[in-house]
């Protein structure tokens, strides 16, 4: 791989979580079983990928294989949370949603890691609040894209806790092995729950799910640590934050999800903070 495939493999891959909301657009079936199916087409293709490589890994401790079945759980969480916004709401305003998790980031590691807050923190926090308000349809939560708005922020949130926590847990281990470990964990949790609802699962949803599974979790996973060798963390932290884009212009393009002008200012200021918040924190 060259510096050039590395860049445009980086792309590739952040287009491809930008899907992830599209598929769970296109996937009738509810959160619970998108969110399995996932986790285990994503443990196959990880581990058919990553089999040889993650065999010679030294074998989690306790404590470590602990948090990764924590950090699984947090993952499960912020899936169900994401395709339920998705579900009752929109592809954009779950996507837009979700972004917000910059802004958690920041307080949380300043509230959890008794971190110092830089003021250019507190503006991604701002910018973020500000673009939620713009974004916000409006305060009646029995509305679709207000509840589903409500709902990806609270993905977002989770999302920020796992950051934190794989913060912890991961140190020392290798990225696509702990990704593989809470995929399996999430295969566990939720098995008991799903196996009844698979036999109703249609043909099209299953091939769905192979494609959420493979490319959103299995390819860029692993397009996105390829590229780390060759290229800047900073550089990219800042294409996946192009992620939200890709996913608006999909659902925008697929199911004629035309946002407000108000939206598409309220996106817009989400989008630059995590940029900023990208750029800061590599």
């Amino acid at each position: 791989m060259t510096p050039r495939s590395a860049l445009f493999g980086l792309h590739i891959g952040a287009l491809m979580f930008g899907l992830t909301g599209v598929f769970g657009k296109l996937i009738l079936a509810g959160p619970l079983v998108i969110v399995f199916g996932r986790a285990l087409f994503g443990v196959l293709a990880l581990g058919a990928a990553f089999a040889g490589h993650m065999a010679a890994q030294p074998r989690p401790s306790a404590h470590q294989a602990a948090m990764l079945v924590g950090s699984g759980v947090l993952l499960c969480a912020h899936w169900l949370t994401f395709f339920l916004a998705v579900k009752v709401g929109n592809v954009a305003v779950a996507t837009l949603g979700f972004a917000s998790f910059p802004a958690f980031t920041v307080l949380l590691e300043g509230l959890l890691f008794r971190e110092r807050i830089r003021r250019s923190e507190y503006q991604v926090v701002a910018l973020v609040c500000l673009g939620l308000v713009l974004v916000t349809p409006n305060l009646d939560f029995s509305q679709g894209a207000t509840a589903g708005l409500l709902w990806g922020i609270v993905s977002g949130l989770l999302f920020a806790l796992l950051s934190l926590a794989n913060r912890v847990s991961v140190r020392g281990l290798d990225p696509v092995f702990a990704a593989f470990a809470q995929n399996l964990t999430i295969l566990f949790c939720l098995l008991p729950f799903a196996v009844g609802q698979l036999p109703q699962v249609r043909a099209l949803d299953w091939l769905w799910l192979v494609l959420l599974g493979v490319l959103c979790t299995g390819v860029a996973h692993s397009l996105f640590v390829a590229s780390l060798r060759l290229i800047k963390a900073r550089t990219a932290a800042v294409i996946f934050a192009l992620e939200p884009v890709y996913g608006i212009a999909f659902a925008a393009m697929l199911f004629g999800e035309q946002p407000s002008l108000r939206m598409l200012a309220g996106g817009a200021l989400i989008i630059f903070a995590t940029f900023l918040s990208a750029r800061s924190a590599t």
